[in-house]
């Protein structure tokens, strides 16, 4: 299975959809909620390009947009 990490905002709209899927699914993966992890941000800037949340980190790898890392979670681990 991939490494994966979910950079988040709690209050945040886009990435409150992909934790309740993320929930609704039992998928349980390493959640960073940015304001409460020292240089979270700065990892965020310098791996992904830009601080933007939701962010889901496949091996490393930066994936934006909600919609988007919902549908990797449903290609890649939904049924498997």
């Amino acid at each position: 299975m991939s490494e994966l990490n979910l950079y988040y905002l709690e209050n945040c709209p886009f990435c409150i959809k992909v934790l309740d899927y993320l929930e609704n699914k039992n998928f349980d993966i390493e959640l960073t909620e940015i304001n409460e992890v020292d240089m979270a941000r700065e990892f965020l800037k310098k791996n992904g390009g830009k601080i933007q949340v939701p962010c889901l980190f496949i091996d490393g790898d930066p994936l934006y947009e909600s919609d988007d890392i919902i549908e990797w979670f449903k290609d890649n681990l939904e049924n498997k």
